[in-house]
């Protein structure tokens, strides 16, 4: 348990670390917060957890988070797709650490898509998932950043 608060600390600390020089940064840079809960995901390929908050204008409450991978012994290792409004998709991978249940922890990583999300990178993402209810509530929180061309 020692172990994966460490991991949790170490990620928050990255992540408010990468975040920390964005005060002086472009509108197409900050910190990215999101919160999602899973009463509808069921461990298999193609399950799905939803978004319940995101300051983020592309991804709105009521986003879908699908992982293209089935739930492991000792956790998860999926690309995941967020189906955000009209043609905005983002894809991803997360891993987490279910070792420690009912505390999940992870980290995701997103690289790109479609729509309004093509140049969009996030990560690392610190990923912590409270299994206190009879589905987990989980918050992402790190950096991202819209890469403009050249």
């Amino acid at each position: 348990m020692n172990r994966i608060l460490a991991l949790v600390f170490a990620l928050a600390a990255a992540g408010i670390l990468s975040t920390a020089g964005s005060a002086s940064s472009t509108a197409r840079d900050g910190a990215i917060h999101v919160t999602k809960e899973c009463s509808q995901y069921t461990g298999a390929a193609g399950s799905f957890c939803t978004i319940t908050s995101s300051n983020l204008e592309g991804i709105k409450a009521g986003s879908k988070v699908v992982y293209a991978s089935a739930l492991a012994a000792g956790g998860l290792d999926s690309d995941l797709t967020i189906y955000g409004r009209g043609n905005n998709r983002v894809y991803g991978h997360v891993v987490l650490d279910t070792s420690a249940f009912p505390l999940i922890v992870g980290e995701v990583t997103l690289s790109g898509g479609t729509g309004e999300f093509t140049r969009f990178h996030a990560g690392p993402i610190v990923v912590v998932c409270d299994w206190g209810h009879n589905y987990p509530n989980c918050s992402w929180d790190g950096s991202y950043t819209f890469n403009t061309p050249n």
